[in-house]
């Protein structure tokens, strides 16, 4: 049903027993930690390489909560290879984008 996220993951550790609790976390997600990796551009263009560091390593335990484990790998390779990671963070981008999508979608149909 889902691409990147797992519906499994998101009920494994947030429980399917408060459905507006676990709303109200994936949007917190979305707007932070989600927010903040989408942002990473401008601190590529500054070689801010601390900041990307930092942002990726806050983001590694979410993409383990929604499931997300690709997108958690990318995580640890820029983390890895940070002043030639430009490339990593395109791909990352894009699943971004689509875990974006996926977390609303899946928002939508909790009961």
């Amino acid at each position: 049903m889902y691409q990147i996220i797992s519906e499994q993951s998101i009920y494994q550790y947030f429980g399917d027993d408060d459905p507006e609790m676990t709303r109200d976390m994936l949007r917190i997600i979305l707007d932070t930690n989600i927010r903040e990796l989408k942002e990473l551009d401008k601190f590529y263009a500054s070689k801010d390489f601390e900041t990307i560091k930092k942002r990726c390593h806050k983001a590694k335990p979410t993409m383990s909560y929604i499931g997300a484990m690709s997108s958690r790998k990318i995580l640890e390779e820029i983390e890895k290879n940070l002043e030639s990671s430009e490339e990593l963070y395109s791909s990352l981008q894009e699943q971004l984008d689509l875990i974006t999508l996926e977390l609303k979608k899946f928002i939508e149909t909790i009961k």
